[in-house]
């Protein structure tokens, strides 16, 4: 049940990797009772099951035969959110390093977009939901009431996506590598690329803490459909 004047709301969270989306936009959902949907880890459970059934992720066309196969449940709890491909608890190995080397290869194949975004728009509905991606505000909901774009510095998106995988500090040189090397590949992609919606707030989080851009982004959301009257500061 969402919190009193929170009714119908589709916020939409976008951004590059490690600009803190899912930290923020669990966050924006538990402090408004909205439900989550966190679009990535779709793809990267689509991804595992390639992987799981030895596909070749770089082959496009049996990456499009295979995944009409595949069945992804994410929940939509932003306080224990999951994720399963065919059954199969993925929310761990989702994150791992063999699944993140593969994921901008599986996710940029039209196919695959087309399945999830349609996926996606029907756990979407009719709303009360904040959903976080690369192209929520531009392709999956361009219709929603609050679009955000969340930034940050490389450096800091690094040390945070490091600490997230629980490695030291000597590692954040590679991973700023290969994230800006899934920015490259996701912003370059023909579907859906990771692009700001031009109606899009940009939200710049590197000076800032979790509870700031929670605070800063449940401000912003617009009265009317959905409000923030009654909502506790």
């Amino acid at each position: 049940m969402t919190k009193a004047g929170v009714v119908g709301v589709v916020i939409a969270v976008d951004g590059p990797s490690g600009s803190g989306k899912s930290t923020t936009a669990r966050g924006v959902a538990s402090r408004l009772g909205l439900r989550y949907l966190d679009t990535g880890a779709m793809y990267r459970a689509l991804t595992w099951a390639m992987l799981r059934r030895g596909v070749d992720v770089d082959d496009a066309t049996a990456v499009t035969a295979v995944a009409a196969d595949v069945v992804i449940e994410p929940g939509t709890d932003p306080v224990a959110p999951t994720i399963t491909a065919d059954g199969v608890d993925v929310a761990v190995p989702i994150r791992g390093p063999a699944v993140t080397r593969a994921v901008s290869s599986v996710s940029a194949v039209p196919a695959v977009r087309a399945a999830l975004v349609e996926l996606q728009r029907r756990i979407i509905g009719s709303g009360d939901i904040v959903v976080e991606g690369r192209d929520i505000g531009s392709v999956v909901a361009p219709e929603a009431q609050l679009k955000i774009f969340l930034v940050a510095d490389a450096t800091a998106r690094a040390a945070r996506r490091t600490a997230e995988l629980g490695g030291s500090n000597d590692l954040v040189a590679s991973t700023q590598q290969d994230m800006e090397r899934r920015d490259r590949l996701d912003s370059s992609r023909p579907a859906s690329p990771l692009r700001r919606a031009v109606d899009a707030v940009v939200v710049d989080t590197t000076d800032m803490t979790l509870d700031e851009v929670v605070a800063h982004v449940v401000a912003l959301v617009p009265a009317g459909s959905a409000t923030t009257e009654g909502v506790a500061p």
